[in-house]
């Protein structure tokens, strides 16, 4: 198996070349290529169901942290890396000081990317505090967003280069991609059993469903922006230093077409 910076894999009769990052700069890995290859064997081979199955007992039983301890593991997941003092908000792509933190105007937040109304888990340990999709946000734009799901269209937000209207958010072209590999992270991890089952729904306005949309529109902006050297570091921080589970459609961008089709 290849991680994102491997040769190209067969799924099917379909070659994938994986996807050039965004950024030029060499990410900082603390992971090596060989951890990671090994850590998705046991998915190698797999597509649809099977592969969906294969990632959830790859990537379940993660370490859980508390609510409270989010707050620090941002300031260290989600760092600025022109300046170590502050973090990168999710939909301003603002860097703002990591002492900023908190719930007054101009500060930031925990903004849950799988609204945590959808499935109503609330800031629970294992969903509610996921790190794999809670990124920092400014307090208002976090409350603009809601729990809304994610689409195209709408109109235009003046906290962030967003668009919204009554049923959805679509947030600015740099992180859509981000977005939806957050997205189809969270319908693998949880699948049920002692735990909520989360699933992509290619539907919006969804409510307290444990379901998040729009996935025919994820999957475009997973292709249209691909895996950069921010998300890539991010993954590894989680991994190595938190919750001990990766994020398989960050290293693996190939996995989204294999289990929801094109």
């Amino acid at each position: 198996m290849f991680g994102v910076s491997g040769a190209a894999l067969l799924i099917g009769t379909t070659a994938y070349i994986p996807a050039t990052a965004k950024t030029t700069e060499t990410p900082q890995l603390v992971t090596s290529q060989t951890t990671i290859d090994q850590y998705y064997s046991p998915a190698a081979g797999k597509v649809g169901a099977s592969l969906k199955s294969a990632l959830h007992d790859i990537i379940d039983d993660h370490t859980q942290i508390s609510y409270d301890a989010v707050w620090t593991a941002l300031k260290e997941t989600d760092q600025d890396p022109n300046n170590t003092n502050n973090v990168i908000e999710l939909y301003t792509q603002k860097s703002i000081s990591k002492s900023s933190n908190g719930g007054n105007v101009g500060q930031w937040n925990r903004e849950h990317v799988w609204a945590k109304s959808h499935g109503d888990f609330g800031t629970t340990m294992g969903p509610g505090t996921d790190l794999h999709h809670l990124k920092p946000e400014d307090v208002q734009v976090n409350s603009a967003r809601g729990n809304l799901d994610f689409d195209n269209g709408g109109t235009k937000y003046s906290g962030c280069d967003c668009y919204k209207d009554g049923d959805s958010w679509q947030p600015p072209a740099k992180v859509r991609g981000d977005i939806a590999r957050m997205i189809f992270y969270m319908a693998v991890r949880y699948e049920g059993g002692t735990e909520i089952d989360l699933e992509g729904a290619d539907t919006v306005n969804n409510g307290s469903q444990p379901l998040h949309g729009k996935m025919s529109t994820l999957k475009q902006w997973h292709a249209q922006d691909p895996v950069d050297a921010f998300e890539l570091r991010r993954n590894d921080v989680i991994y190595e230093k938190y919750q001990h589970n990766r994020n398989p459609f960050i290293d693996h961008p190939e996995y989204v077409s294999a289990i929801w089709g094109q």
